[in-house]
């Protein structure tokens, strides 16, 4: 088969072809066209989008798309490489622009390509895909490529021959020395070599908290009901997360869960009145705004459930937005995305962004939920470490030794401290997990 690819600036190519179902709500047109038409996406946010549509030979119908924002910040990503920006630096040499394959602002594992129907993701459809990031890395001169929380199998392009590998870093660690002397001696640096090897694709991993709808006996059903799950904990720890909640009915506060069209327009201006409110505190300005999820309302309403916390006057105090599979979808999730609160109520974060998302899967019969990128304090409720990945691609091969050590390294103090997060769950022995360092 015989592949080329085209660069797109636009989403036109969404009708020259049907398209397979997304496999999470994130990488949906809807949610897309969402980002687009509020302005999350585009030049003005630093999120300037091309697509690669990768064909056949003998048609321009796509067969697969990959989206890459030449992006001049690392806002947004949650993977972080800024002291590989301070290392260019410190040489004089510029790191931005740089591309960015990711959904914007969401730290969620899935796909990083949209797939035409009846197709699969094969090493030739990547391949090809990767000669078009090449392809704009050169148009617009940037430093790198970084694939942000890729599914497992487009993260197996990251097994490049470590002979190769082993040769491009003893090669550009004489001319990285070299570079040093020079500046030192106060002469410019040397251009880079390029083209003489194909560049090696990076990995680095991460860990996220996974909740599981199933007990993990040799039976494996189901949860019933919450206190279905509790049974699995250790007493004390059900002891506290009972506690918890009970502080929660204590402070007055009632909580309520709304799904797709039965969230009216007040409770959307809420939520955003909440979650603004998250950034307030840091200073900071959100992201996303009150039209993005509007949009989100009225194109994907049924993948939306919103979690609210009403005080005695009947006020929304406090919310948190959740997004979700079809139940009867392969690995149906609840994906934990927005929260905020207009004051600070004890336990309130814990029962809105953790139990009633936790009551709502079991209720709806997902298999997971996701609450988030980062946390302890998810791990010690019932969710289990698991690993993420991003491929990193560094286009001046003088920083790829001191890049590749660090991936090498992160990689094997993220793999230790999975396992410390392992040892620290709260199951009881019957349905502790097993520790899979792949996993």
């Amino acid at each position: 088969m015989n592949l080329k690819y085209a660069l797109v600036g636009d989403m036109s190519w969404q009708t020259q072809a049907d398209w397979q179902a997304p496999d999470t709500p994130f990488m949906s047109f809807a949610f897309w066209q969402a980002l687009s038409d509020t302005g999350a996406i585009g030049e003005k946010a630093g999120w300037l989008p091309i697509y690669i549509s990768v064909y056949e030979d003998d048609t321009h119908s796509p067969i697969a798309v990959m989206p890459v924002f030449v992006k001049g910040h690392h806002q947004g990503e949650f993977v972080f490489d800024y002291s590989w920006a301070q290392a260019y630096a410190h040489y004089g040499l510029d790191y931005y622009p740089r591309l960015v394959t990711s959904v914007p602002y969401t730290p969620i594992t899935g796909q990083r390509l949209w797939l035409a129907a009846n197709r699969s993701l094969t090493p030739e459809i990547i391949q090809t895909a990767i000669k078009g990031v090449d392809d704009i890395a050169q148009q617009v001169g940037a430093s790198s490529w970084h694939c942000l929380f890729a599914e497992p199998a487009l993260a197996t392009i990251a097994a490049s021959s470590s002979q190769e590998i082993a040769q491009i870093i003893h090669d550009s660690a004489k001319e990285l020395a070299s570079e040093e002397d020079r500046q030192i001696q106060g002469q410019p640096p040397d251009s880079p070599q390029k083209n003489k090897r194909s560049l090696p694709i990076l990995e680095r991993q991460g860990c996220q908290f996974l909740w599981q709808n199933q007990n993990l006996t040799a039976d494996a059903q189901p949860f019933a009901d919450f206190d279905g799950f509790l049974a699995t904990l250790r007493a004390k720890k059900r002891k506290t997360i009972r506690a918890e909640r009970r502080k929660v009915t204590e402070q007055n506060i009632v909580c309520a869960r709304k799904c797709g069209s039965d969230i009216t327009d007040s409770d959307w201006k809420a939520f955003y009145h909440c979650y603004v409110m998250t950034y307030a505190v840091r200073g900071q300005q959100p992201y996303l705004t009150l039209e993005f999820f509007m949009a989100l309302a009225q194109s994907m309403p049924e993948h939306l459930m919103l979690a609210l916390a009403y005080d005695n006057d009947n006020e929304i105090i406090a919310s948190s937005l959740f997004l979700y599979d079809k139940p009867d979808s392969e690995h149906s999730t609840l994906y934990g995305r927005y929260w905020g609160a207009l004051a600070d109520y004890d336990s309130l974060h814990f029962e809105l962004c953790y139990y009633q998302g936790v009551e709502f899967a079991i209720e709806q019969g997902l298999q997971y939920f996701d609450p988030g990128t980062q946390g302890e304090h998810k791990l010690v409720r019932g969710f289990i470490p698991t690993t993420t990945h991003s491929l990193h691609r560094i286009y001046d091969e003088r920083f790829i030794p001191a890049i590749s050590n660090f991936c090498m390294e992160d990689r094997q103090r993220m793999a230790q401290y999975r396992q410390q997060a392992h040892q620290a769950l709260p199951f009881n022995a019957d349905n502790m997990p097993v520790f899979d360092s792949e996993q």
